[in-house]
């Protein structure tokens, strides 16, 4: 951990402050660094935008793949207040950064109510036993539009 590390590390625990303080959500940060320069930032907003999917990583990636104009965060580092849920660490993943540095952990966030341990949980029970019930119909037809994709010759693979 570098000094530039720790500065970028304060900045998304400042996101986390302030999207609470002004109760945009709960109290995370999150930034994309891309050679030394922030090129993403996002805080929290689930509770104002109605939004269960605005946490702070996915704002922050969101906003960092718009400046940057790709779909993709290679190069780049991201620096969160908190662990990653389930959610934002598969979006990080998606997203394909370098590097992940975290402040408070995931067992910080359920000692205040964020308790995220259900939903790893859940990604290992069988379908037919999860609590909320999930069922395939139609694959039949949307396997068609799989067999589209894959024969496509002019799409952009990620």
């Amino acid at each position: 951990m570098t000094e530039q590390d720790k500065q970028f590390m304060q900045r998304a625990i400042e996101l986390s402050r302030k999207g609470m303080e002004s109760n945009e959500g709960g109290p995370f940060g999150a930034i994309v660094v891309k050679d030394g320069e922030i090129v993403g930032e996002g805080n929290n907003q689930v509770t104002s935008s109605n939004d269960p999917t605005a946490h702070a990583e996915v704002v922050a990636i969101r906003n960092a793949c718009k400046n940057l104009n790709s779909f993709q965060l290679e190069g780049c580092i991201v620096y969160t207040s908190c662990e990653p849920c389930p959610m934002c660490l598969g979006a990080i993943y998606w997203a394909r950064p370098d590097k992940i540095f975290y402040a408070c952990s995931k067992k910080d966030a359920a000692r205040i109510g964020f308790d995220d341990d259900f939903i790893y949980q859940e990604i290992n029970v069988e379908i037919e036993n999860r609590s909320i019930e999930t069922r395939q119909i139609m694959s039949e037809e949307a396997n068609k539009v799989f067999e589209a994709w894959a024969a496509k010759a002019d799409k952009v693979e990620y």
